[in-house]
């Protein structure tokens, strides 16, 4: 029972002891904090890439694409564990392109990469439908202007002087309407889905706590020109096609670049006929990926093709999000580990402080032990009480972090979690109960082992000697 008294009494009386405390405190909830957030980037972003991402894909080694997709496709079908095991596929066509628009009767030209894509076969697949910003395409994709649209698309070329049909008011109401045809219907272009941030802008000069700074360079309705090279001939071509929908993933490297049109009509403006450049495979069980993969390349294996699964084709991006969690951890538990070292050195200065308690400890009966576990069992409040507290500070910053984020952002006018750049609505976090036991873990166990080697000094100390020491 003194042991346990002696524990607490040190650990109220010793002010030093509030620094150690506060060193692993801060510690734990930094690494809580990091870990969440880290956590939730790495959650969010394989959501966000597999949902652009089919299960598995099976495409051609350059842009020139392969033949004969349906009948690949088919073939797939028909094998005997093949069609168990896939849910739905379609076939894509992706180009490098120049996408050319005027905003505020000023020109632009950025590059992009177009998609060719069947709207329903890449809904089924998953990934496309549920990120378009109408949300009439959100139960049936289409490239088919809404009314909204098709108004603007009239008016601006009205504006233009090209006629349309539509209704027209006559001199006089009694009177029947003129006995000319009705003029004929101008050539309307195709439809194309851009990525978001290829049709809209950060304002920079916003106030920073705007929850929306987005600026529209293109409405649906407006025109664009895309430019590309023809595939037979590598010469330059063109065509006008006009805005109908938005394709926002949140993906800054998707929304920047991707723009989606019917695969026929990307293959007839490229003269790629009857040619894709990859094949999206939907799965009914994951887990047998590995399995299906092999089949496949076994299936295709004399074809210039390449099979994947989406972890396989974004293993880049994933190892270096592993990688730098990983070195985050390993920098934080340093603050964790200066803690340990404070603890070291306030248990040498307790130990010579209080050489004399130690011998009357001793002449009283208490042994070697129970000098050992006063000391240790210190070391562990020490680190108990520090990283409860942390636990407490950390989880609280976590749950209110984006509430957090937009107090400093309106304080210093500094825009510290920009859109722009990781195109997240909000920071993204992930609370792992096994992760916040393990740091626990941690810090507790860096608090004992540094108080380990005083307490080894304390217990071995002579009785004698101790009451004798000044």
């Amino acid at each position: 029972m003194y042991k346990l008294l002696l524990c607490w009494k040190y650990l109220r009386t010793r002010y030093l002891a509030m620094v150690c405390i506060v060193s692993v405190m801060l510690g734990v909830a930094t690494l809580i904090v990091v870990n969440s957030v880290m956590g939730g980037f790495s959650t969010k972003l394989k959501e966000r890439l597999h949902g652009l991402l089919s299960d598995v894909v099976l495409e051609a080694y350059d842009y020139d694409g392969f033949t004969d997709a349906p009948s690949k496709m088919a073939q797939i079908r028909n094998d005997p564990f093949l069609s168990n095991e896939v849910e739905a596929m379609t076939a894509t066509l992706e180009i490098f392109a120049m996408l050319q628009f005027n905003f505020r009767e000023v020109p632009f030209t950025r590059p992009v990469r177009i998609i060719g894509i069947e709207p329903e076969g890449r809904k089924a697949v998953g990934g496309f439908a549920e990120h378009l910003v109408n949300p009439k395409n959100h139960e049936k994709p289409t490239f088919n202007l809404d009314e909204n649209a098709r108004e603007r698309f009239i008016i601006r070329r009205a504006s233009r002087g090209i006629d349309f049909p539509g209704p027209r008011e006559a001199p006089n109401l009694n009177e029947p309407p003129p006995p000319d045809p009705p003029p004929s219907k101008p050539h309307e272009p195709q439809g194309v889905i851009l990525g978001y941030a290829i049709a809209h802008y950060r304002d920079r000069n916003a106030p920073a706590d705007l929850p929306n700074k987005d600026v529209r360079t293109l409405e649906p309705g407006d025109e664009v020109v895309i430019t590309t090279v023809s595939g037979a001939k590598m010469s330059p071509v063109f065509d006008r096609f006009v805005v109908s929908d938005y394709f926002k993933s949140e993906m800054s490297e998707y929304d920047s670049n991707y723009v989606f049109m019917p695969i026929e009509h990307l293959q007839k403006l490229r003269t790629m006929e009857d040619r894709v450049t990859s094949i999206q495979i939907k799965l009914k069980d994951y887990n047998k990926a590995p399995k299906v993969v092999a089949r496949l390349r076994e299936m295709f294996a004399h074809a210039p093709l390449e099979v994947q699964t989406w972890e396989q084709k974004q293993g880049a991006v994933l190892a270096a999000i592993r990688v730098e969690k990983g070195i985050l951890n390993i920098l934080l538990f340093l603050i964790i580990a200066v803690a340990g070292f404070g603890i070291l050195a306030i248990f040498s200065m307790i130990v010579v402080e209080k050489t004399r308690d130690i011998g009357i400890l001793k002449a009283l009966g208490a042994s070697n032990g129970g000098i050992l576990t006063i000391f240790i069992g210190y070391g562990f409040l020490l680190g108990l009480v520090g990283a409860g507290l942390g636990t407490i500070i950390g989880l609280e910053i976590t749950v209110h972090i984006n509430d957090i984020e937009k107090f400093i952002a309106s304080v210093t006018g500094q825009d510290i979690f920009p859109r722009d750049v990781y195109y997240f609505d909000k920071i993204p976090t992930d609370i792992n109960i096994f992760s916040v036991f393990l740091v626990n873990l941690g810090s507790i166990g860096i608090a004992v082992l540094f108080s380990i080697l005083p307490a080894l000094r304390a217990s071995m100390l002579h009785p004698v000697r101790a009451l004798r020491y000044e």
